[in-house]
């Protein structure tokens, strides 16, 4: 982990409220794994006060060197809607990379991932880890869900690895007009995958981890919470636990990352 004021590489505008932010960090950052993230504080500002977490997007590499990572931000508020306001060659403290990633078991070779609007953003980091461990992007199936059409982001990330996209969009303005849940679970019914990676809002990851569990398919999900440290000082991004030795797990330290049968949604 490090700490450290990292300089803004670009800042792009992606949709009407989405952005892709580069950030030269790579000191410490190689190793980072997918659904791992940062603490990030505008640097300077008073307000806001508080570090914003924000899930790595994917790293930014050269080569063989690791030069920063990438970060996918919706803006909801004053601390990105400050955000959106940087140019290359501002800085920003960043610390990280933070919490417990995503686990890819040794010989999977079917793979399901299922992301809820700004949920995609870890998971674009995971398929390219999918890549990395040479797993076949054929057998690699994303079902992207949003309320329109300008949610549905990073399609073409993921078509440009090879992996088939399945957009649903809850207006119809784009793909299916359904909840993501529908066609995953019709998938997951047709062929079972050998595992199932989510994130997004809270009634989706519910929905998804009914359906792994129906079919008895591991599943693995990505919660998102407000936290004011991300190192497990303050203890504000409590979930409830299913097991009785663990009544509380906090989502900096424990997760972001958690298995579906670890945690009471």
């Amino acid at each position: 982990m490090f700490q450290d004021k990292v300089q803004v590489l670009w800042n792009r505008k992606i949709g009407p409220l989405y952005y892709k932010i580069g950030l030269g960090c790579g000191r410490g950052i190689a190793d980072a794994d997918p659904g791992q993230f940062i603490m990030l504080r505008l640097s300077g500002r008073i307000v806001p006060f508080l570090r914003r977490p924000f899930s790595i997007h994917r790293l930014i590499r050269n080569e063989d060197r690791t030069e920063g990572i990438e970060v996918l931000y919706r803006v909801v508020g004053e601390c990105t809607q400050k955000l959106a306001l940087l140019r290359p060659g501002d800085f920003v403290d960043v610390m990280g990379p933070l919490g417990k990633g995503f686990r890819i078991p040794d010989g999977v070779r079917r793979v399901f991932i299922a992301a809820g609007g700004i949920g995609v953003a870890p998971l674009l980091f995971l398929a390219f880890s999918l890549r990395k461990k040479q797993i076949d992007p054929s057998g690699c199936r994303i079902f992207l869900g949003g309320k329109t059409k300008t949610d549905l982001l990073c399609g073409e990330d993921f078509r440009s690895l090879g992996m088939a996209i399945h957009p649903t969009t809850d207006d119809g303005s784009s793909g299916e007009m359904c909840f993501v849940t529908h066609p995953l679970e019709a998938a997951v019914r047709k062929e079972p995958p050998e595992i199932i990676y989510a994130c997004g809002p809270p009634g989706m990851l519910k929905c998804v981890v009914g359906i792994a569990e129906k079919f008895k398919v591991p599943c693995q999900i990505s919660i998102e919470s407000r936290m004011a440290c991300g190192i497990g000082a303050c203890l504000g991004c409590a979930v409830k636990g299913k097991e009785l030795t663990e009544k509380y797990l906090h989502v900096c330290m424990d997760g972001p990352v958690f298995d579906a049968a670890a945690v009471e949604l």
